[in-house]
C-alpha cells in the first residue's frame, strides 16, 4: 500500500517549500560571483559550470550557508542566532553578496513569518525590522526546520538545495546550458550538498566565513564588470 500524506514528517512539505526556486525572493537576479566566470570564459559549458558550482559549495557555502544553517537549527539559546546574524553580516567581504544576503534574508524571513510563524522567527523579523539584525536566507529557513522539529541535516541540506537550484536556474540563463545541462549540473552537485552538510555539523562557529580567497576576488570584481545580467 502506497504511504498516505500522514506517514510524512510534519516539517517535510513546509521545507520543501523553501527549497523551490520560484520562492520570491528575488534570487533570480544574482550569481554569486558566477557571472564574473561567465564573463571571463572560465565558465563556458556543462562541465565548466558543474566545476565552479562544485567548488562554490565546497569552497563558500560549507562554512557560510551550511555553517549558519546548522548553528541556528542546534541553538539552545536564542542569542546564537544573532551571534550568526552578525558574523554572517560581517563575513561577506564583497559589499554586493552582503547586500544579496541581506535582501534575500528579508524577504525569506517575511514569507516564512506569513506563512510558518514562531516565536524565534517572529523576534527575528522584528530584530530585523528595528535595525538590529541584518536577515539572512539561511538562518530563516533554519528557524522554520527547528520550529517543526526536522533535523539539522535535513534544515542544512534544504538550504544548501535551495541555493544550488538557484544559482544552476541562473547559469542556465547566464552560460548560457539548456535545460538538460542545467539538471546534470543538478544532479552533479548533489553528492557535494551531501558532503557540505556533514562537514558543516562538525565546524565550530569561528570556522563561520573562512571562504576561499578567488571566490571572493571574483565576486567583488562584479561590482565593475562592464555589462552584467545580475545584481551581484
Amino acid at each position: 500500500m502506497p504511504p498516505t500524506p500522514t506517514d510524512l514528517p510534519a516539517y517535510l512539505l513546509p521545507l520543501l517549500q523553501f527549497a523551490d526556486s520560484a520562492l520570491p525572493t528575488g534570487a533570480f537576479s544574482h550569481s554569486f560571483g558566477l557571472e564574473t566566470y561567465v564573463a571571463e570564459g572560465v565558465v563556458h559549458d556543462r562541465d565548466s559550470c558543474a566545476a565552479w558550482l562544485d567548488a562554490y559549495v565546497r569552497d563558500q557555502l560549507t562554512t557560510t550557508d551550511a555553517l549558519a544553517a546548522h548553528l541556528t537549527a542546534t541553538a539552545s539559546a536564542i542569542e546564537t542566532v544573532w551571534e550568526v546574524d552578525d558574523l554572517l553580516r560581517a563575513q561577506a567581504l564583497p559589499r554586493q553578496v552582503r547586500d544579496a544576503g541581506a535582501h534575500l534574508g528579508r524577504r525569506t524571513v517575511a514569507i516564512a513569518a506569513a506563512n510558518h510563524p514562531s516565536p524565534w522567527l517572529l523576534a527575528y523579523a522584528e530584530r530585523i525590522e528595528a535595525g538590529l539584525a541584518a536577515g539572512h536566507p539561511a538562518i530563516a529557513t533554519a528557524l522554520v526546520g527547528r520550529a517543526l522539529g526536522a533535523p539539522a541535516s535535513t534544515v542544512v541540506a534544504i538550504v544548501l538545495h535551495a541555493a544550488v537550484t538557484s544559482l544552476t536556474q541562473n547559469a542556465v540563463r547566464a552560460v548560457p546550458l539548456g535545460q538538460d545541462a542545467g539538471q546534470y549540473v543538478l544532479a552533479h552537485v548533489q553528492p557535494r550538498v551531501a558532503q557540505a552538510a556533514a562537514a558543516a555539523s562538525e565546524l565550530p562557529i569561528e570556522a563561520l566565513g573562512a571562504v576561499a580567497p578567488g571566490l571572493e576576488i571574483a565576486q567583488m570584481r562584479h561590482e565593475r564588470q562592464r555589462a552584467r545580467m545580475f545584481m551581484s
